[in-house]
């Protein structure tokens, strides 16, 4: 039985993140979403629970997806769940040098775990949870780009 992480902020969950859980449950018999509670990227708009609730709701139709939540290093969090493999995903060349790097570190200190690297639908590859805040806190919209969730506590929180 194979359990994959998908960790990350998703501060917010948006379509991209999405299409990867749902393409990323058809891979492994139990996927994790794994918000990271210590970020580096500031303060998060949402707060921890608020994220896993929006999460929770959005992966509801998914049978195989959980929602947790950890800090320190994703390898712990990965090995303490019995994970084998990270879903990663890229949407430019940019991602990719990050994302490369953080994967050869992450075999170093856990060889026993794969990743695997995703790309989303191309409908989705500008699109960033960065720059959704970025346009809704300027009064753009969104709408087709996060979940209706997602967008009803976007806009209550900008208002």
């Amino acid at each position: 039985m194979l359990t994959a992480i998908y960790p990350g902020t998703f501060d917010p969950l948006t379509n991209g993140h999405l299409d990867l859980i749902e393409r990323g449950s058809k891979l492994a018999d139990s996927l994790v979403v794994a918000i990271l509670r210590n970020a580096e990227k500031g303060t998060p708009l949402f707060t921890e629970p608020e994220r896993e609730e929006m999460i929770r709701e959005a992966v509801a139709p998914l049978g195989n997806v959980t929602v947790a939540t950890f800090d320190g290093l994703m390898v712990e969090f990965a090995r303490s769940i019995g994970a084998r493999a990270v879903i990663r995903g890229i949407r430019a060349v940019s991602d990719y040098e990050y994302e490369f790097q953080m994967a050869m570190m992450n075999r170093k200190l856990a060889p026993e775990l794969e990743t695997l690297f995703m790309m989303p639908a191309e409908k989705y590859t500008y699109v960033s949870s960065r720059m959704i805040k970025s346009v809704v806190q300027l009064g753009g919209d969104v709408s087709g780009l996060v979940p209706p969730l997602v967008l009803e506590r976007l806009r209550g929180k900008v208002r």
